[in-house]
């Protein structure tokens, strides 16, 4: 039995060629990245525009893209990591063609990994001026939409990986509750 595709799915499974046009593999790249978003927000984020660009502070990270925001030869995306998110701005003009190629064919749920300077945005928002951009896994399945999400219980508990990635609380609930049980095992260990 064959599944029906939607239309985001279909459109998803034929941008895999273009990748691979590009010399891009959709589904393997390897990519080592050392920064946490959380980490860059809590040590970078009160700097002013003057302290970022003194600094020259370079970063590299990875996450899922949850936003995008296409103007012509520049654009601006959120990428969200496993403890936070943070915008990014990509230039065809400093990554270079190719690269804007490539994230011309990301769509939301892609995987990606950013190498910038940080800087802050016209509105004051911390973000990372990409100088590279590398794909490292196309999503196939759309997200769930942000604004509604995943309305149905039923659904919720089925798709538990789709509730942590769009659900914010899921998420840190499932982050915290291997911690409480490990505090609770180690105050009964000590008892």
């Amino acid at each position: 039995m064959e599944e029906k595709l939607n239309d985001q799915e279909q459109v998803r499974l034929d941008k895999l060629p273009k990748y691979l046009e590009l010399g891009v593999d959709p589904f393997g790249s390897r990519y080592d990245w050392k920064d946490q978003i959380k980490d860059i927000r809590a040590k970078y984020g009160d700097l002013s525009v003057e302290e970022l660009s003194e600094k020259n502070i370079e970063v590299n990270v990875a996450g899922r893209l949850m936003a995008i925001r296409r103007m012509g030869k520049a654009s601006f995306a959120n990428i969200k990591d496993e403890y936070g998110s943070i915008q990014v701005w990509i230039g065809i003009n400093v990554v270079g063609e190719h690269d804007y190629s490539v994230f011309k064919l990301a769509d939301l749920g892609d995987i990606v990994g950013i190498k910038g300077i940080l800087m802050k945005s016209r509105t004051g928002e911390l973000t990372i001026k990409a100088e590279k951009y590398t794909h490292i896994t196309k999503c196939l399945k759309p997200l769930p939409e942000k604004f509604h999400g995943l309305t149905d219980t039923e659904d919720r508990f089925r798709k538990r990986y789709l509730d942590m990635i769009i659900n914010e609380d899921s998420r840190r609930v499932a982050l915290m509750r291997p911690a409480i049980i490990k505090e609770i095992r180690n105050f009964c260990d000590n008892l």
